[in-house]
């Protein structure tokens, strides 16, 4: 869902959540996540290493930045495009690559 569109009192499916379309959610359930909820205290790099485990396939590090926004609107803040996170991600994995 788009960001200006997210409503936190209205998280019943995973497509509720900032940024999580069709591809997005099917890469969730892929990793056990059924519910927004179960977002909550998650480490998004940590989410798109078990993705890329579970599916034998190295996907585009932005998933990396997706996740990164679901996680932290779960945590209490704002929604956000998930590209406002691309720079944190760059550089995360610039001083760690093994974070991945």
């Amino acid at each position: 869902m788009h960001p200006s569109k997210v409503d936190r009192h209205h998280l019943h499916q995973l497509t509720d959540l900032p940024n999580v379309g069709p591809a997005c959610e099917k890469d969730l359930r892929a990793i056990g996540i059924r519910v927004p909820a179960q977002v909550r205290g998650r480490d998004a790099y940590d989410m798109y290493a078990q993705l890329c485990l579970k599916t034998a396939v190295v996907h585009d590090p932005c998933v990396i930045d997706v996740f990164l926004s679901i996680v932290r609107f779960m945590a209490g803040e704002a929604a956000q495009p998930w590209w406002n996170f691309s720079k944190e991600r760059k550089a995360t994995l610039a001083r760690d690559p093994l974070v991945r």
